[in-house]
């Protein structure tokens, strides 16, 4: 018997809108929890959905061993396909591949992609592991702005815009994150401006302490006085959904009381949306068993140059697109439909793979 199977989080709006698809489409799609979930997935041929976990601790010290557990559940779903029949829609092993900023970046460049160039220190990763060893890379490299994300976070935890004047040596901040004492550096949805190097280098320290990737700040393209990035979903090999982020900071998630923009309002030429599609699709085909995928571009200030910032493999949640036309859902309940009812679902995979 074949079903389809969201593991994810029941009452969530991921999975409240995923089903309302579903029951368009008529298909029976039964939720797993992961607060309930075992280890055991449903007896019978599956087809496999797996949204992200909801982790309730804000506290950066904690992202290290939660993602550390989550890849584990990865790995141990991964093994159930190799016992029974499972189709997943993302598989796990590409999810936890692009959970790894650095691992994704890096297979996106060795095919040639333009992405966000990395800060590397001459001494190997290990020694910009606090504020000390970032200062002289970026001194070393001359490049004196950049991003700092953990290697494994989501949802701006632990993102950092650090700026330094070479000429001062004064410092300037970015972050959500916040130093509470008792607590440690937690996470928060409020965007915060440090200029205090005491501060700075208490949270950066703490920061760097974790596995984090250290990236260029490019200057990014503006609309009305804003600065703006995008986020396209891409799926099967299209791109369903682009949405633009606007911010007076450089931090542009809209959990942050960023201001969302429907793409189409940039008026950006045609040229430059065809190089933006065609950059996701190629993005998208560096991954097998990726099936759709949040991708976040930034366009160089002037030439709007599409870069990719970074992938997400379970990025699919637009609250604009979900409260209108529920585009990405109802593309992957068809998915599920074609799967469930249509026989020849592989051969029709690999015929709009080749339109």
């Amino acid at each position: 018997m074949r079903q389809a199977v969201l593991l994810g989080s029941r009452g969530g709006r991921r999975a409240a809108y995923l089903q309302k698809a579903a029951e368009e489409q008529k298909i029976p799609l039964q939720i797993l929890d992961w607060r309930d979930w075992g280890g055991e997935i449903p007896e019978g041929e599956l087809f496999l959905k797996i949204d992200p976990p909801l982790w309730e601790s804000s506290s950066l010290t904690d992202l290290d061993r939660l993602t550390r557990e989550y890849l584990r559940e990865l790995s141990l779903l991964a093994g159930k396909a190799e016992e029974r029949p499972v189709e997943f829609f993302n598989t796990p092993e590409v999810i936890a591949a692009l959970l790894d900023k650095r691992q994704c970046k890096e297979r996106l460049l060795g095919e040639g992609l333009p992405v966000t160039a990395l800060l590397e220190s001459e001494k190997g990763p290990e020694h910009m592991r606090d504020l000390d060893g970032l200062l002289e890379a970026m001194r070393r490299s001359g490049v004196f702005q950049v991003f700092i994300k953990p290697m494994q976070g989501s949802g701006a935890a632990g993102v950092s815009a650090f700026r330094l004047q070479p000429g001062t040596g004064r410092m300037s901040l970015y972050t959500c994150a916040r130093y509470l004492p008792g607590e440690g550096i937690v996470n928060t949805k409020e965007l915060r401006n440090y200029r205090e190097p005491g501060e700075i280098r208490r949270l950066l320290d703490g920061i760097l302490e974790l596995p984090c990737v250290v990236e260029r700040w490019y200057a990014k393209a503006s609309q009305g006085g804003y600065s703006y990035d995008l986020r396209a979903v891409v799926q099967e090999g299209r791109v369903d959904y682009v949405l633009a982020r606007l911010s007076k900071g450089p931090i542009t998630n809209l959990q942050l009381n960023n201001h969302p923009l429907p793409v189409e309002a940039l008026g950006l030429p045609e040229q430059v949306q065809e190089e933006i599609a065609e950059l996701c699709k190629r993005a998208l085909a560096c991954f097998p068993g990726l099936v759709s995928a949040g991708i976040d571009l930034l366009l160089e200030k002037g030439s709007l140059s599409p870069r990719i910032i970074e992938m997400n493999a379970q990025g699919d949640l637009i609250y604009q697109d979900i409260f209108q036309e529920n585009r990405i859902y109802r593309r992957q309940a068809e998915r599920m439909s074609r799967w469930l009812y249509g026989s020849d679902f592989p051969g029709d995979r690999r015929m709009r793979e080749n339109e």
